[in-house]
């Protein structure tokens, strides 16, 4: 039995560019998984392996390895950066125990690595920062803490100091030790040496170190009183057990800086891991639930004694297949075992079992709470976010919850060999992606496929092409509008069909408001004195919530509609289940277009860098986009603007952005909510929307 205090399960996260694979890469040599780094700009990452991320540079899938520092076990996972791949980071954010925030020394505090940072403080995960790329232009270690502080509203707990910046950067002065680590120009990381603090650095090094063990002594109280009384500095031992409480239970996050790409300062960052970040049995055991998603009270509890508990949080198909990957809560697992799939009830053998180094793998026999694993050609239709369990202690572990696509295009096979590569293409990628969907519309026969972005669906398209030779005809992107009411309205519908035998009957009187913003349909009745028989409210409420999918005016899926039934008449014969479904399929389209339909687009939360001559330019041309200008802040290399951006005029925005900044503006947005469309928008969209109609 492995040891668990000596596992650590750890994601690296950061906005796109700020050297996570590179780091990762850092990683892998250090702890002699690899013997030759690759660079990401080589396309040669071992945790980047997909084409379209070797060619891009970019990372688009999480990846996971493992490795061996000082005798503890790292499950480290590599997620990407860029917005449209946000759910890698989520998902692999649920799964984790802990991770390393990296923030680039020159850019800082970007706006992505805002949005990942939230997400790891709504999943409760520990983190340590690093603050990389400190031997670039224009870094500063100083600003970046600054940033952490007042635009992500954490604690960072300096840990150590760099020595030189930009060109001049050589390593960092351990705080805690008050020992400098200066690295040679071999660019080797194991060409280093331990020195003592350089002599203009001195009252710096006190000054910071005299605030880290104040921090982090206020974990313990008499350790703090002592110190502050008496002016005893507790041992090292007790200063480490603070500092690791308090990253646990997040009142601060150990900061640490270097240069991934050059080789320094990662070993510092591989000691923290070790020594700061939980073990799997010190993080709180995730909650189990009933089958709506409700709290039971029950924990999956990390030990290798209790049943089996697991969580499916990514499919994968390769060259060997499809591969679930499982984080094991609790319990073990052996080959050959059966485990159930908790949300479709079914039962399977565990054939195959491996441990993945990016995209190799090694053969397992077993494995056991903790750890993070690949499951090899499972049968049960497992998707992400489904629980594995124990047939015998069924169980369900808190869900996952994914955002909506907010965009769309249409594909067409070019030939009919396509079609059929095509339908069993898609079917695999769906399994793997829970932010990729894809519907065939009725009408025309074209298949739909929706995203979180243009550079998302961009991807998918090339892996249909690459990976499954499929040649298509690709349409323009499309927005995800949707519809809704604005007035409050009280009707009455009646179905009446005689055709010889038993008729068909039902009435129903009923209100429909708009709901709360984010309420979707809600469905209440109010009918007393049997007027209409409890037995067909749910027919009711499926005819009104059936008819949500197709809106009066455009066709868009509505929303926010509440519905009270408050009267009708029955028939005692003629009336049936069906006959009220039909009733309130009639009632929604008749009293929709009363209730005051209005169209309504998805608006984006825009994040905007640009270097500061172009801040009028990009401020005019989002203004132009119907965009409101929610902030700016200045940076050090540059300006960030915040804007509230409909994404039907965000198409194409990069080739713009580069075209104002000379290729120095960089932007990424992500879905806010849904506002009501200006008339003028509306009356394109919906005539847009007939003049397709037609032509099917």
């Amino acid at each position: 039995m492995a040891d668990l205090s000596k596992y650590r399960n750890i994601g690296i996260f950061a906005h796109v560019d700020a050297g996570k694979t590179t780091t990762t890469e850092r990683i892998l040599k250090l702890t002699g998984q690899i013997h030759k780094t690759g660079e990401v700009h080589d396309g040669e990452s071992t945790t980047d392996f997909m084409e379209q991320e070797a060619e891009r540079g970019i990372t688009i899938q999480s990846a996971a390895v493992s490795c061996f520092w000082k005798d503890h076990r790292f499950n480290v996972i590599d997620t990407p950066g860029h917005v449209d791949f946000t759910v890698e980071v989520y998902r692999s954010l649920k799964v984790l125990d802990g991770g390393i925030g990296v923030f680039c020394g020159s850019g800082g505090v970007e706006p992505q690595s805002e949005t990942n940072w939230r997400y790891a403080n709504d999943s409760e995960v520990a983190r340590i920062i690093f603050v990389n790329k400190l031997d670039r232009l224009g870094a500063d270690f100083y600003r970046v803490v600054k940033q952490t502080k007042d635009v992500l509203g954490a604690n960072p707990l300096v840990m150590v100091l760099p020595i030189g910046i930009e060109d001049d950067f050589t390593g960092v002065v351990d705080l805690l030790t008050r020992k400098a680590y200066v690295w040679d120009d071999t660019g080797l990381p194991e060409n280093y040496e331990v020195t003592d603090v350089p002599a203009d650095m001195v009252d710096k090094v006190e000054e910071y170190r005299e605030a880290l063990i104040e921090t982090a002594l206020e974990q313990d109280d008499d350790l703090f009183e002592a110190y502050l009384e008496e002016g005893t500095e507790p041992s090292m031992e007790d200063i480490k057990r603070c500092i690791r409480k308090g990253t646990r239970t997040m009142d601060f996050f150990p900061t640490y800086c270097g240069s991934a790409f050059k080789n320094k300062g990662v070993q510092l960052v591989l000691d923290a891991v070790v020594d700061y970040l939980p073990s799997p049995t010190e993080v709180d055991p995730q909650p189990l639930t009933d089958e709506e998603g409700e709290p039971t009270g029950r924990h999956a509890i990390v030990s290798a004694d209790e049943s089996f508990k697991a969580l499916a949080f990514k499919i994968m198909d390769d060259r060997f297949g499809a591969l679930t990957f499982v984080r094991i809560y609790s319990g073990k697992l052996n080959k050959g075992d059966t485990i159930m799939n908790a949300a479709t009830g079914k039962t399977e053998r565990v054939g195959r079992m491996v441990e993945m180094q990016a995209d190799d793998r090694k053969e397992l026999t077993s494995a056991q709470a903790g750890d993070i694993i690949a499951i090899v050609g499972m049968k049960s239709n497992v998707q992400t976010g489904h629980t594995l369990c124990d047939p015998k202690d069924p169980i369900i572990l808190e869900a996952m919850v994914f955002p909506e696509p907010v965009i769309s295009i249409s594909v067409k096979p070019k030939d009919k060999g396509s079609t059929e590569k095509m339908g069993i293409a898609i079917g695999k990628m769906v399994a793997e992606d829970p932010t990729f969907r894809v519907e065939t519309d009725q009408d025309s026969g074209e298949t739909i496929l929706s995203g979180m972005g243009e550079l998302h669906l961009d991807i998918k398209v090339d892996i249909l092409k690459r990976t499954y030779g499929v040649e298509l005809e690709v349409g323009e992107p499309q927005v995800a509008y949707r519809e809704t009411i604005t007035q409050a309205v009280e009707d009455s519908y009646t179905h009446k069909k005689q055709s010889g035998g038993s008729g068909q009957f039902g009435k129903i009187d009923y209100r429909i408001k708009p709901g709360e913003p984010g309420s979707g349909f809600t469905f209440a009745s109010t009918v007393v004195g049997g007027n209409v028989p409890k037995e067909f409210f749910p027919a009711i409420e499926k005819g009104f919530a059936g008819m949500m999918e197709n809106g009066v005016l455009a066709g868009f899926p509505v929303l926010d509609v509440e519905i009270e039934l408050y009267d009708g008449g029955f028939h005692a014969v003629d009336s049936s289940a069906v006959a009220f479904e039909l009733a309130a399929r009639g009632a929604f389209r008749q009293s929709i277009p009363k209730a005051g339909a209005q169209l309504l687009e998805p608006v984006m939360l825009v994040d905007v860098f640009t270097p500061e001559d172009h801040v009028g330019d990009v401020i005019g041309d989002l203004s132009r986009r119907r965009g409101m200008i929610a902030g700016q802040e200045a940076g050090a290399t540059g300006v960030r603007i915040k804007a509230d951006v409909p994404l039907s005029e965000m198409f194409g925005y990069i080739g713009s952005l580069r075209t104002m900044t000379s290729g120095r503006g960089q932007f990424s947005m992500e879905f806010k909510n849904y506002m009501p469309c200006p008339s003028s928008v509306a009356e394109e969209v919906i005539a847009a929307a007939k003049e397709a109609k037609k032509s099917k």
